[in-house]
């Protein structure tokens, strides 16, 4: 049986094999289990890794940060103190009107031949605060950054909030390579937040052009057709859930990417993907489990790269879904999760115990008061006290214990969700595994929030900073754009509204330790793991950059 499965696999990837264009050498191939879906930087699709790739390596963020320094495992990591000129060539801050200016780079051009001015970055954040698309991400920065104007106020139903939601003088243009923030108070998340995916610049001129009265922002462009911008790679195909093609921009401002093209192939099975991989066929592949990086460690043409940065698998249980508002039933499954059984067996020693709601990584982490271990008996006890002794009751609620994950990440999840279900069932919990295709998974998480359980692996805090991490993923909704179990704490948001301006460092930490306690206590997740974040590649690749999206950047890679 075993060989008949290796055959099949086998013969699968030689079918694809011999569908898969010669890699020239100016050419990347990248097989990952899914592709951008949509490039729409307020879509659905945004908690998506490979959609937030196509919109990283086709758009053009204002600022970069520097490289500098390396893992372990031999990735470049970014110097996340170093702010670096993107389509902003300068940029400074007057402390007295609280005001950054920008100078806009001269001379670029986007893949459609338009060239970039004050106006391209002005729409961008005019759509960012319309929030017209399914999820207000553009908000969700520029709020973090103190952008005036963007406040949960647009969120009401009234004719005031619709006006309100028209850009003002918070963004203006002073001439035509100059541009204005004016902020509510100084705020040093500002220049970090445009780095990330949902701030990157529109080229309005094309975005425009493919406008219609009832969608005015372009959302469906934006969705089904091009993310146009200025970014080092343009949209040459896409053929939806199969394969994305890009080339090398010609009008691009920086350095020449070394790859001309880019081929990047949905790959469904992971076996596949690592056969194709080891003959040849292909540079990159993305999205392998534990056990299939192990096995190509020690296979001289192949390199497996990566290391520590923000990759974690967390257990969401939906405060709006009964039984899991209750906390006692909450830490009852923070007791009962194997977690050094599923750092051995599902992540092959590849991963660690996640013992904050923080990556432990990240400055102004702290290891709460209160952590959980494997503990049946704890688990037991919660359980009763809960109300929920050996489970009796927990019946009553068969929809919330369908435990979901994206199952294209069968090979990743699946193992961790066989032992998990199994330690639950034991204590008499009616854990029911429930994968759900990627695109339907992201919209109830991320859109509709009404997941009512499950294990989230790609959710991550792009910005490294842990006001940025707390506000994306735990403050009450609309404020917590990522908050996926609709935790809502008064206490917790006052702070994280104030923390956010906070000028006097023990101050912001002390606020910033006792929020990271408050989430353990009440569990807004349950975390499990922070893994490394590895990719399998031809050995003669080099310059792999770790990304916070967990994203590979093209134009950083040569051979």
């Amino acid at each position: 049986m075993r060989h008949m499965r290796h055959m099949l696999a086998a013969g699968v990837a030689s079918a694809m094999l011999a569908a898969a264009p010669a890699s020239a050498e100016n050419t990347l191939f990248v097989l990952g289990d899914s592709i951008p879906a949509s490039f729409d930087t307020d879509g659905p699709s945004g908690t998506h890794t490979p959609t937030q790739a196509g919109i990283v390596n086709l758009m053009e963020p204002l600022v970069n940060y520097a490289i500098g320094g390396k893992t372990a495992d031999g990735a470049n990591l970014f110097d996340y103190t170093k702010i670096v000129p993107g389509l902003a060539e300068s940029f400074n801050f007057d402390a007295a009107t609280n005001t950054w200016t920008m100078k806009l780079r001269q001379g670029v051009k986007s893949c459609a031949g338009n060239v970039f001015s004050a106006d391209d970055v002005v729409y961008t954040f005019a759509r960012a605060k319309s929030i017209s698309g399914q999820a207000p991400i553009g908000y969700f920065l520029s709020s973090v950054g103190s952008i005036k104007g963007f406040t949960p106020a647009l969120f009401a139903k009234t004719p005031e909030a619709l006006e309100a939601r028209k850009l003002g003088d918070e963004v203006s243009k002073v001439d035509d390579h100059t541009v204005q923030f004016k902020l509510s108070a100084p705020n040093q998340l500002f220049l970090p937040v445009l780095n990330i995916f949902g701030l990157l610049i529109y080229d309005q001129a094309d975005m425009k052009a493919h406008a219609t009265p009832d969608d005015p922002w372009s959302h469906v462009y934006a969705n089904t057709t091009n993310g146009p911008s200025f970014g080092a790679y343009c949209l040459e195909s896409w053929k939806k859930d199969d394969e994305f093609i890009a080339r090398a921009n010609p009008n691009y401002y920086g350095a020449k990417p070394y790859f001309d093209r880019v081929i990047y192939r949905k790959v469904p099975q992971s076996a596949n993907r690592v056969a194709i991989l080891r003959a040849g066929r292909a540079q990159v592949a993305e999205a392998l489990n534990s056990k299939e990086l192990d096995s190509l460690k020690n296979i001289s043409s192949i390199s497996v790269v990566g290391g520590y940065l923000n990759a974690s698998l967390a257990m969401i249980a939906n405060f709006k879904s009964k039984p899991f508002d209750n906390v006692k039933l909450r830490q009852a499954l923070a007791y009962a999760i194997p977690y050094q059984d599923i750092v051995r067996n599902a992540y092959f020693g590849q991963a660690k115990q996640w013992t904050g709601l923080l990556p432990s990584g990240y400055p102004g982490f702290i290891t709460p008061e209160r952590t959980y271990s494997y503990d049946p008996d704890k688990a037991k006890q919660l359980l009763a006290e809960a109300g929920y002794p050996e489970g009796r009751g927990l019946e009553a609620f068969p929809e919330a214990f369908k435990l979901a994950y994206v199952a294209e990440r069968e090979s990743i999840l699946g193992p961790s969700a066989t032992l998990i279900q199994t330690r639950l069932k034991a204590l008499g919990i009616p854990v029911q595994l429930d994968p759900l295709p990627a695109t339907q998974y992201a919209d109830r998480q991320l859109v509709k929030k009404d997941l009512p359980f499950g294990l989230s692996d790609q959710s991550k805090p792009i910005g490294v900073d842990p006001v940025y991490a707390m506000r994306l993923s735990y403050m009450t909704v609309p404020q917590g754009s990522s908050n996926q179990t609709n935790f809502s704490d008064p206490e917790f948001d006052r702070m994280g509204t104030s923390v956010l301006i906070e000028g006097d460092p023990a101050k912001r930490k002390q606020m910033l330790d006792v929020m990271q306690n408050l989430l353990a206590e009440k569990l807004a997740v349950i975390p499990i793991v922070e893994n490394k974040l590895l990719y399998a590649t031809d050995s003669t690749i080099r310059g792999m950059v770790l990304h916070p999206s967990q994203i590979l950047v093209w134009k950083y890679l040569t051979r």
